[in-house]
């Protein structure tokens, strides 16, 4: 939750879910804080932290906001059963808490910021540019509008998140990340192994002669859940894009002309050089060093005369672009390969240039990328006409209409699906073609039910999903007959398994008690297979992921087993060789990284929980319990947090 402070104001609006995985949620907070408007603690108070009180109704606000933000982040909605069930509920409580206690710090040790200081920040905002690449006050509303925010609160909000990130910056800090910590890391992440191995699979399980009707309807009966149709659904999608809506047929030349000059950087490749430079104290010695070089003197004699390794004057492969002083950039970028430039007055003194090789820049001409231009302004001019029209569609789907008349008087394209499963399958078992990934449509579909009037759930690109479910069709057992192939297979790999898994372990004690690895090739008629360059958690090249974890799992010599990542696969192994890790630079900076953050959550942590100590907190449980979707409230009820 803590990382959120750090990452509050790298753009405007943060994040107020970083990521849900597996039920596991991390919040971030002092993003979407409401603080200071919190006034008024009584019988209709949820909590009060210091002299902030906030009210069931403002706690009830901030909370439906937040498991909006988070279903919008997760491509589904969330229910309240669900946020209770996965510890959202608490953990949405916290976040509240940390905002609100790190405001009234803010507040005790008169902190503030300038109101020409957020004006700045918010108009050099790129997510409120224009196609000019200026500010634009529409874009800025809209967007705003579509997060939820008028434009005072949206101002006052972005003062307390950067007086919030003051706070946690001067507390968290920087310092050096003990060395013994980062070589520990690093062995885990880094270290490598090599294993010598034999692969088993069907073909040393031998013959499997086919089941008896008697032998294959027992098995089937034992695991009919493995076998049960599965729910089928009647989803009807309806996308609103600025892809969908843009018309790029309505962009002029003129528009997309001025587009190009304005990007014409990003529709190419720069040229690069491989720059050399010497600088001089004084214009003199420069005009002086150009002199020996006009007469057979080298560039690199010079260097070494001046006690310079190449390191020292190698600027690298570089664009003009990145050469930072305007002069050098112009000198460098006109000299021919291999040529030395004349004296250089640049900003850090007189210099000498020598360019080595050079790799020619290309640029696309304005009609070569014309068609891609005018599809992006159009796009970009789509999303300014998104709110209205989403504002229309939600007017006629409140009038009764469904969301395929919506769309057909709204001129949209729906699409229905006639029946899906949770897996995004069909009846068929084949994979439903062009389903949206990314929000996940089906798994809100799954969690809605016929005749329900969901909230559209936001795409990527800034547009809107809408999904009715308008049948569903039950889950349900099927007949021997239904699945007898399925069954069959089924039972085949299970014979399979259990084959291979006796071979395994008759294989392995014979290991251990001496037999080589390569006499136990030859009586199985297998060969020895050799992995190098193992890393825990890494793809193994043909070693599959369940052998390179056991690997890490077993001292280097020792003969060991490991299951497959297919049922009918196992291996006999052993380590042959552990490579501890090197600290190189590179890895030593990440992983320094990666610690300081995890301490600096620490730290952060242990001082907002102090604060919370030192202002006090009060809950009024009862209250709370019903926002979250539990029991009634009795406001009389408070407890200390």
């Amino acid at each position: 939750m803590l990382r959120g402070i750090h990452k509050a104001t790298s753009n405007w609006f943060g994040k107020a879910v970083m990521a849900a995985v597996m039920g596991l949620l991390v919040v971030s907070f002092a993003i979407w804080g409401i603080g200071d408007i919190f006034r008024g603690f009584g019988l209709n108070s949820a909590l009060k932290i210091g002299n902030t009180e906030i009210s069931i109704e403002q706690f009830r606000q901030y909370y439906t906001e937040r498991l909006q933000q988070l279903s919008r982040q997760v491509g589904r909605p969330i229910t309240p059963d669900q946020a209770r069930a996965t510890g959202i509920d608490r953990q949405v409580l916290s976040q509240l808490v940390a905002e609100t206690t790190l405001d009234e710090q803010a507040k005790a040790l008169r902190l503030g910021i300038g109101n020409d200081e957020i004006a700045s920040r918010i108009t050099n905002d790129p997510s409120f540019r224009g196609l000019n690449g200026q500010f634009d006050r529409t874009r800025f509303v809209e967007i705003i509008r579509q997060a939820g925010f008028t434009e005072g609160r949206f101002v006052e909000e972005q003062r307390r998140v950067i007086l919030r990130r003051q706070i946690a910056l001067s507390i968290g800090g920087e310092f050096n990340v003990p060395v013994t910590a980062m070589a520990a890391l690093n062995q885990y992440q880094n270290e490598k192994r090599a294993i010598e191995y034999l692969a088993l699979g069907p073909a040393q399980a031998g013959d499997i002669p086919a089941p008896t009707p008697e032998v294959l309807g027992k098995f089937f009966e034992e695991r009919k859940v493995l076998f049960r149709a599965p729910e089928y659904r009647k989803i009807t999608l309806l996308s609103m894009s600025p892809a969908d809506l843009a018309k790029p047929d309505a962009v002029s030349d003129a528009d997309a002309k001025t587009y190009y000059e304005q990007h014409k950087a990003s529709y190419g490749t720069p040229e690069r050089r491989e720059l050399h430079q010497i600088i001089f104290p004084n214009p003199e010695e420069a005009a002086a060093a150009h002199e020996r070089i006009a007469k057979g003197a080298s560039f690199a004699d010079l260097a070494k005369e001046r006690g310079l390794k190449d390191s020292d004057t190698d600027v690298g492969m570089v664009t003009k672009a990145e050469v930072i002083d305007p002069a050098v950039a112009d000198a460098a970028f006109a000299l021919k390969a291999d040529e030395v430039s004349t004296p250089v007055q640049g900003r850090f003194g007189t210099v000498l240039l020598q360019v080595g090789k050079i790799e020619p820049g290309n640029q696309k001409t304005y009609e070569e990328v014309a068609p891609q231009i005018k599809r992006e302004i159009a796009e970009n001019r789509a999303k300014t006409e998104i709110g209205n029209l989403r504002d229309k569609f939600e007017d006629e789907r409140a009038a009764g209409a469904t969301l395929a008349e919506t769309a057909k008087k709204l001129g949209l394209k729906s699409r229905t699906i006639d029946a899906v499963d949770r897996s995004g399958r069909g009846p068929d078992g084949k994979p439903i073609a062009d389903l949206p990934k990314s929000p996940d449509a089906i798994a809100a579909g799954f969690g809605s039910d016929v005749g329900v009037d969901n909230d559209p759930l936001q795409l990527p690109n800034g547009g809107y999903l809408w999904y009715d479910v308008t049948g569903i069709t039950p889950a349900r057992e099927r007949t021997l007959d239904e699945v007898k192939d399925q069954v069959e297979t089924r039972w085949r790999d299970d014979e399979i398994a259990k084959r291979l898994q006796a071979k395994t372990d008759d294989m392995l004690g014979k290991f251990k008690a001496g037999t080589t690895l390569a006499q136990l090739a030859t009586e199985s008629g297998l060969k020895v297979v050799t992995a190098a360059d193992l890393q825990r958690g890494k793809p193994g090249g043909f070693a599959p992921a369940k052998l390179v974890d056991a690997a890490f799992k077993t001292i280097k010599g020792v003969p060991a087993s490991a299951e497959g990542d297919q049922v009918t696969a196992r291996f006999v192994f052993r380590v042959t060789d552990v490579v501890d890790a090197t600290l190189d630079p590179i890895a030593s900076k990440a992983i320094a990284t990666s610690l300081q953050n995890s301490y600096t959550d620490d730290i952060i942590g242990a001082y907002v929980t102090r604060l919370e100590n030192d202002f006090g907190v009060t809950l009024n449980q009862q209250a709370l319990t019903q926002v979250f979707g539990g029991a009634p409230a009795n406001t009389g009820n408070t407890g200390d947090y």
